[in-house]
């Protein structure tokens, strides 16, 4: 199941849905203060660091800039 990142356009939070299969276009509301004034965001997916075998962990956020768990981004 895909997860979603969005921001309130009122409270300025960020926050993540969970979507399940055939819900996705339903009102997504704000975790913080109940709106549905929100933008969904674009996230960056994990990438697998160097040497470390696909499906055995090891999956490093983007966001590390390459330093965490000596992957190359």
């Amino acid at each position: 199941m895909p997860i979603y990142e969005y921001q309130c356009n009122d409270c300025s939070k960020t926050f993540e849905i969970i979507s399940f299969p055939g819900k996705e276009e339903e009102k997504v509301e704000c975790s913080y203060c109940k709106s549905t004034n929100v933008k969904k965001l674009i996230s960056a997916g994990a990438i697998r660091p160097e040497g470390v075998p696909s499906g055995k962990g090891g999956f490093a956020a983007p966001s590390c800039g390459g330093k965490c768990l000596g992957c190359k981004v």
